[in-house]
């Protein structure tokens, strides 16, 4: 299983299931300390709200990096940049594994967030080098591994803290963080910038002002941070239902409910492959109608369990249909600037997932799950009716992702 790049534009296997894996590591960074804070609490010497703040510190840092840190994919060599990042999260996170307070810890948390973003240079990356007939499969693939190291980081941080402490989660991630960074240095092509002689302060404005330049950003931009709300309501509210009657489940378990949404994120390369055959459009179109859809089921998870897995999993599915959508039409618009979009967008994805983690908490107080099921539905409906204006207002034509050639690229 070759990892050199084809001749002919293509992205080798060996080398796609490596940059899916380096995301899903990258990721997975910010979720490790969620289900550990009391144990983190309590050897720290810090209470509850204390360490909650690891939490917002992670937000925090990969908010900034998103805005500040990827659209350098544009301005610098692309195989120096992921590897930098990969190379400095590794670094962060062994801050992290030998905090002795929890200042320490905020800080490592937060720089180690800042740099995990290099799984958003990792997956323009990966469009740059596919086929652009692939483009679909390829940004697919790569998106099944960062949704699998959200989906499994808590699994696996619960698993790892009772064999060796909390910390011990850092250290492990902190040593395959560092080994990714070898081997992307290793298989990466050289990726020269296409974003031209601008300065940093240009390629941040020119970032900003993407939003102005392209409609199809705006529409996509909203459509996304939507579906990531609803996603993100799901899985907040979540553990309120589940260790509640009737279900009264421990939070190890509550850990393991995870896995289910691994059949969702296993589906995104199949809306990839529908998105390489011309049917962007309707992948786009029938992942918005799934997530409203899915709420139907969520809601009579109340009290049934079946329900709750099918309502998950069409969740999970919708959601990764309607991000390989409009990402395949995005990574489209303009080649020379497709870091910048991603950075414009997937900030939008933040800021929707954090609104929707927001909006669950204050709901579930006074709504409980079905509040929270009507809040998801809300949203859900949301990317219904953008979705249905971006056609009307852009044209059917608008959304096709474009046949560009790849660029070539330099082996050394």
């Amino acid at each position: 299983m070759t990892m050199r790049p084809r001749i002919d534009g293509g992205l080798p296997r060996g080398l796609l299931l490596l940059m899916s894996a380096a995301t899903g590591l990258a990721v997975a960074g910010n979720y490790f300390a969620q289900p550990l804070l009391d144990l983190i609490g309590r050897e720290l010497g810090v209470g509850p709200s204390a360490a909650a703040l690891v939490v917002t510190a992670a937000q925090g840092g990969y908010a900034l990096g998103l805005i500040l840190l990827v659209p350098l994919g544009d301005l610098m060599e692309r195989r120096r940049l992921a590897v930098s990042l990969y190379a400095a999260t590794a670094l962060f996170l062994l801050v992290s594994a030998t905090a002795a307070d929890g200042t320490v810890l905020l800080a490592g948390t937060a720089l180690t967030a800042l740099t995990s973003v290099g799984a958003q240079v990792v997956v323009p990356f990966a469009a740059t080098l596919a086929d652009p007939a692939e483009r679909g499969r390829v940004v697919g693939t790569v998106m099944t591994g960062l949704m699998l190291g959200l989906l499994l980081a808590r699994t696996a941080s619960g698993t790892l803290s009772e064999v060796g402490g909390w910390r011990t989660v850092y250290w492990v991630n902190a040593v395959l963080m560092a080994l990714t960074a070898v081997l992307l240095r290793a298989f990466l092509p050289r990726l020269g910038p296409d974003g031209g002689r601008l300065s940093y302060a240009g390629l941040l404005r020119s970032t900003v002002a993407m939003f102005r330049h392209e409609p199809l950003l705006r529409w996509r931009a909203g459509v996304g941070a939507l579906g990531m709300a609803s996603f993100s309501v799901l899985w907040t509210a979540l553990t309120f239902l589940l260790v509640r009657p009737p279900y009264d489940w421990p939070e190890s378990a509550v850990g393991l409910f995870g896995l289910v949404g691994v059949a969702g994120a296993l589906t995104a390369t199949v809306a990839g492959r529908l998105s390489d055959r011309g049917h962007v459009q309707l992948v786009t179109g029938a992942g918005t109608v799934l997530l409203l859809v899915s709420w139907a089921a969520i809601a009579a998870g109340a009290r049934s369990l079946a329900w709750l897995l099918v309502g998950v999993i069409v969740l999970d599915l919708a959601h990764q249909a309607v991000l390989n959508g409009n990402q395949n039409v995005l990574y489209a618009l303009r080649p020379e600037a497709r870091n910048r979009i991603n950075s414009a967008f997937m900030t939008s994805l933040f800021v929707g997932g954090a609104a929707g983690s927001a909006l669950t908490s204050v709901v579930w107080v006074s709504g409980g799950w079905t509040g929270v099921c009507l809040l998801g539905a809300t949203l859900s409906a949301g990317t219904v009716v953008l979705r249905v204006l971006e056609r009307v207002t852009t044209g059917r034509a608008a959304g096709e992702p474009l046949k560009a050639p790849a660029p070539a690229a330099s082996a050394d």
